[in-house]
């Protein structure tokens, strides 16, 4: 996940794997940072942004698994569809941690464009029903100023003649939440799995991150007595993947305690970052970022942005962005939040932009992946995310029956009885390298896949953790990515 910078404007248009474990501290690390550089900013414009001229598309919500305590209205999950109705096959796509459906979409209709016969369906998980995303769509709208973003989302905190402004949801209303864990969200992947199969094609599951053990999970999960491959021609793994050894009963045990206390929070708290705000950042600061490029940032000067992601001269809403999660400037606890974003600062001017040469993923690319520009009601980023559903992932342990399954709900023990005919695409960059292809090659011997099954493509020293999804025009894991699905679909 990747927490922006909502930054300033100037009078004018404000257009707006499961890993390691010492991976996963990394990527909170870095969350934890880079939120607090987005709490520190703020974007003055009083225009509204560009209305674009057709009406914005959203999600496709459908029903989800009956949770015990939640709500009906949550009991659903959500896809973001890409490309023809027409298509057969479909590509379904699991994010990764704190990560919304939005993230995929420049690379899904990438993909629609040059695998014909495919759809994309992006998830978006049933927590996302809880965000408040009105002054977002107002703004994405051309029906809102950046100012109005900005104080309903985080300006009303240190202005309380603000109104109406964004309203918090209480833990203790959503109690029901900590319940949300591994099993809750592969039986509602399992509902649009057998949405995308009703097409008549080929169903392939792929995940990024943390949606990488999502995918594990969900592909060695015991459906009475079938393995969830069954349903699915291939796995494609994109960064992320199970880790093969499973965390302890007793741990598991101390994770269930911990949350089930009555204070304890339903949602994964970054460094100190109680949700919903590192969502909140993210949205608004993509958001700004994408659509009012070259306004200064309030950011860089608020004296609340981490010295280390603060630039040496004056900079625009563009150029402290790309400063901060450029692998070029970006400090080392930020490797889950980079991508290779260009040169860097551009050299000359009273404010300084941003210089894209040599980019793999292109900024503007980076921030519409998070913003969600062009969709209503979503974006790129998930507010809330379930504490739980990162606790099971460390019972997952690439289908292998194991103690702490029992104490999690985890029921991911088919590993060894994957379909033989299955198809495995696996990338590795900067966060997972070498791990996530030695997973998802042991996950294809444990049910005698044959070799040949395997694709297996390994860019750690090249690919930040996010250029998979947002490197273009050149990606080497969308070349590898449509002679897969040509293989699948023939």
């Amino acid at each position: 996940m990747v927490l922006p910078f909502f930054s300033g404007g100037t009078k004018g248009d404000c257009n707006v794997a499961k890993l390691p474990r010492a991976l996963r501290r990394s990527l909170l690390l870095a969350t934890a940072t880079a939120g607090a550089a987005a709490l520190a900013s703020g974007c003055s414009s009083s225009t509204p942004a560009a209305t674009t001229s057709a009406a914005p598309a959203g999600v496709v919500w459908m029903q989800g698994f009956n949770s015990p305590g939640t709500p009906p209205q949550y009991d659903k999950v959500g896809v973001l569809k890409v490309g023809s109705g027409a298509a057969k096959n479909v590509l379904v796509l699991e994010p990764g941690t704190s990560a919304g459906s939005a993230y995929f979409v420049p690379l899904a209709k990438w993909i629609v464009s040059r695998a014909p016969g495919w759809q994309v369906w992006s998830v978006e998980r049933r927590e996302n029903l809880l965000e408040d995303q009105s002054q977002l769509d107002q703004f994405k709208n051309g029906k809102a100023t950046s100012t109005q973003l900005f104080n309903y989302y985080l300006g009303y905190i240190k202005d309380p003649s603000v109104h109406p402004h964004f309203r918090i949801i209480p833990d203790a209303t959503v109690a029901f939440a900590k319940q949300w864990g591994m099993n809750v969200a592969v039986q509602d992947l399992h509902q649009v799995i057998g949405s995308a199969r009703k097409l008549g094609g080929k169903v392939v599951l792929g995940g990024h991150s943390l949606g990488g053990s999502v995918v594990t999970a969900y592909a060695t999960w015991d459906f009475n007595g079938q393995a969830g491959a069954k349903d699915l021609a291939g796995l494609v793994y994109i960064d992320g993947g199970s880790d093969s050894v499973p965390v302890t009963s007793a741990q598991a045990t101390q994770e269930v305690q911990a949350l089930d206390a009555t204070a304890a929070s339903p949602w994964l708290s970054f460094g100190g970052i109680t949700a919903p705000y590192a969502g909140v950042f993210n949205a608004s600061g993509s958001a700004g970022a994408l659509l009012d490029p070259n306004s200064p940032s309030l950011g860089q000067t608020s004296g609340l942005l981490p010295a280390s992601i603060v630039p040496p001269v004056r900079v625009s809403n563009v150029g402290q962005y790309g400063y901060a999660l450029n692998v070029g400037t970006s400090p080392a606890s930020l490797i889950a939040a980079q991508a290779h974003l260009g040169t860097g600062l551009t050299a000359t001017g009273l404010v300084h932009g941003w210089d894209g040469t040599g980019a793999l993923t292109p900024i503007t690319r980076f921030a519409t992946m998070f913003s969600g520009a062009g969709y209503q009601s979503v974006d790129g980023t998930e507010w809330y995310f379930p504490q739980r559903l990162t606790d099971d992932t460390g019972a997952v342990a690439n289908g292998n029956a194991n103690p702490a399954q029992g104490v999690l709900d985890v029921n991911a023990t088919m590993g060894h009885q994957l379909p033989q005919n299955l198809r495995i695409y696996a990338f590795g960059a900067a966060l997972g390298g070498q791990g996530v292809l030695d997973a998802a090659a042991l996950l294809a011997q444990q049910s005698h896949i044959p070799a040949g099954n395997l694709t297996l493509v390994n860019r750690q020293t090249t690919y930040a953790h996010n250029d998979p999804a947002g490197a273009y025009p050149n990606n080497d894991f969308f070349d590898h990515l449509v002679p897969f699905l040509g293989q699948v679909g023939s």
